[in-house]
């Protein structure tokens, strides 16, 4: 059981490990891994593992690297003339494993710019040693040879740095005095040189060859020209057989024309009667098919007048009798509706009559009702009921006597006293009602106000006497 556990936990600590430790190079970097082995592992372009905490990962860039290489101030050739060269120059760190294993010592965690710089310098003096020691003429004029020796001289010092020299390209020689320039002006004058021989004899043999070819071209102008005319000469034969073989053929030809044209007129005359036979012919059976139609289209019109107005006096009867039926229907109707009517109008009179009736005897009914009721209670009453009928009427009366003045839209009075006169006037008036009252009831109701009003005062005065009596 522990064994289990140990190699469990031993595999669980390795794969902590692998996974901890897994590196991954992309080819144009090299991973340098070192701590644990006398020389570094390096990795390019595939995976390896480090061990975590001692082991430790650098990485080195395999990219080119290009580098403008200029000289900074002007450098004698071997015969002795001051040049300046720039170059284009790419390098780049060594795949091989010694030159890879010094340039880690060299360049390991360090910029391109400044692997660039240390490159520039290195290849800058060696390429002003191999100025030095070439002819400028040389060098001008054959580059590739001058590049071939800065990179031979340059080599073994980037190699020791562990840098490869990838291409050099010189992109020119330039010198303060025009030397370079005044190098071409002979080379310029024999290609001038050259060039004019060169025209010359090419116009010349342009001249003999335009000769030649005029020549040529008139042998065939006039060859052709020739051919042309027998061409044309038994061309012109040619037609005249033709044209008289034409005019035999023409004039068989017209002849037959005239043939065939006398025998079509023939055939059309023939025809032509023929036809005019055919249309009398078809004119006479036309204009007796006309008559006949004639006559049974008078036929027919007569026949139709006839039938026309046979039924229309058919129909107008018919109409007539509808008519009058339908007039004595609606007169019978009107008059059993005008019947019906007047039994209405008799019933509803009737009804009328007998409902008024029975409204006036049931109002006198209620009349007579009343009074006796009233008798009834003015019987009990006595005159205090009078007196109260007489004071709950008295402004009925005083309005109605006064109406014919609230009628009146203006009234003018002259003088003093007459507003006090119109009022004694209404008055006077419901005095004449009170005793109208007296004479037609015998009740006088002046008397009967001053009887209940003088028992009044009387029934006061001894209820005060006999309030005072005990007090003396």
């Amino acid at each position: 059981m522990g064994t289990t556990i140990a190699i469990v936990a031993g595999s669980i600590l390795l794969l902590i490990i692998i996974c901890m430790g897994y590196v991954k190079a992309p080819p144009d970097q090299a991973y340098i891994i070192s701590g644990l082995r006398k020389h570094a592992r390096v990795v390019i372009g595939r995976a390896s593992v480090k061990v975590p905490f001692l082991e430790r990962l650098d990485k080195l860039n395999l990219r080119l690297m290009p580098v403008d290489i200029k000289t900074s101030n002007a450098v004698p050739t071997a015969d002795y003339i001051n040049i300046n060269v720039d170059a284009a120059v790419n390098v780049k760190i060594s795949n091989e494993p010694d030159k890879l294993q010094l340039a880690a010592q060299n360049f390991l965690n360090q910029p391109t710019e400044y692997i660039a710089g240390v490159a520039r310098e290195v290849l800058e003096g060696n390429m002003r040693e191999i100025v030095g020691r070439m002819n400028l003429q040389e060098m001008v004029g054959d580059r590739q040879k001058f590049a071939e020796l800065v990179k031979e001289n340059a080599g073994p010092d980037l190699a020791a740095m562990g840098l490869d020299v990838v291409s050099f390209n010189v992109q020119n020689f330039t010198d303060s005095n025009g030397i370079i320039d005044d190098l071409g002006i002979d080379n310029v004058t024999k290609i001038k040189k050259n060039a004019a021989i060169a025209k010359a004899e090419s116009e010349r043999d342009i001249g003999i060859a335009q000769a030649a070819a005029n020549k040529e071209a008139n042998d065939a102008r006039v060859k052709a020209e020739t051919e042309i005319a027998i061409k044309n000469n038994e061309m012109t034969i040619r037609k005249a057989e033709l044209k008289k073989v034409a005019d035999i053929k023409m004039a068989e030809a017209d002849a037959a024309y005239e043939i065939q044209q006398q025998e079509q007129r023939k055939t059309i005359e023939i025809t032509s009667a023929n036809a005019d036979i055919a249309r009398r012919e078809k004119e006479a059976e036309l204009a007796e098919r006309e008559i006949e139609l004639a006559e049974r289209k008078l036929d027919a019109e007569v026949k139709k007048t006839a039938d026309a107005e046979k039924y229309k006096a058919e129909k107008m009867a018919e109409a007539e009798l509808i008519s009058r039926q339908r007039e004595a229907d609606a007169k019978r109707y009107e008059a059993e509706q005008a019947a019906v009517a007047r039994k209405m109008e008799a019933d509803a009179l009737k009804y009328a009559m007998e409902q008024e009736a029975q409204g006036i005897r049931a109002k006198g009914l209620a009349e007579a009702e009343a009074i006796e009721k009233k008798a009834e209670a003015q019987k009990i009453m006595g005159e205090a009921s009078i007196l109260e009928m007489y004071l709950q009427a008295l402004p009925e009366v005083v309005k109605n006597a006064a109406l014919p003045l609230a009628q009146t839209d203006k009234i003018i009075m002259y003088g003093e006293g007459n507003a006090a006169k119109v009022a004694a006037d209404v008055m006077k008036t419901t005095s004449q009602i009170t005793e109208g009252i007296k004479e037609a009831t015998g009740i006088d109701i002046s008397a009967v106000l001053s009887g209940i009003v003088g028992g009044k005062v009387a029934v006061a005065a001894e209820q005060q006497a006999d309030q005072q009596a005990p007090q003396a």
